[in-house]
């Protein structure tokens, strides 16, 4: 496994609900953050000071108050994209699908959470993760850190850490204004 990949793994472990490895968890994402990301060497240093003063049982209430009570900030890539539209579940037959083309093992969270969906990207080619990061998961990150903006919440630093990874991949390739998943419909046959 590579450090990148190791990496993405990571930042779907701290946007998880919080276990008791969570600290090591930090720590050694620290570390990888410093070698992908040197000119951003303070990356996760508030996180990580919350994470270290803070008991297991605080962290899992602030992981709940942050992204399980407030839509705003699911985790999850094709609701911030579609809400409860149809085309959701048509993003996450597509993320369950690439999901297991390329090994990854969904966790307990639906295919299209960020759990699941930092791995993928993290075992992807560059010219396959390019276009998914800036269709889908880069307009969705900015969905998630606008309902954290302003609220002094340590959460916000893992995503932007997770933000400053995948916009080099991104980049290269055109966000549009509103990503759509095309989905092909039958036309009925009237048989009159």
């Amino acid at each position: 496994m590579t450090n990148q990949t190791r990496l993405y793994d990571l930042l779907a472990r701290l946007l998880s609900y919080p276990q008791p490895d969570y600290s090591a968890i930090v720590r050694e994402c620290q570390e990888l953050l410093q070698i992908s990301l040197p000119d951003n060497p303070q990356i996760l240093q508030s996180f990580s000071s919350q994470v270290q003063s803070s008991r297991l049982e605080e962290l899992e209430e602030l992981f709940t108050r942050t992204f399980d009570l407030n839509p705003l900030c699911s985790l999850e890539v094709g609701w911030q994209l579609y809400g409860e539209d149809y085309n959701r579940g048509s993003f996450m037959v597509k993320m369950r699908g690439l999901l297991r083309a390329h090994g990854v093992t969904e966790s307990i969270e639906l295919p299209d959470h960020l759990a699941n969906v930092l791995p993928l990207v993290g075992r992807m080619e560059p010219e396959e993760a390019g276009p998914l990061c800036a269709s889908y998961i880069l307009p969705a990150l900015e969905k998630m850190q606008a309902g954290l903006a302003g609220k002094d919440n340590p959460y916000e630093e893992v995503l932007l850490a997770v933000r400053h990874l995948i916009e080099p991949l991104a980049a290269p390739f055109p966000q549009p204004a509103r990503p759509l998943i095309q989905i092909e419909r039958k036309e009925e046959v009237s048989h009159d």
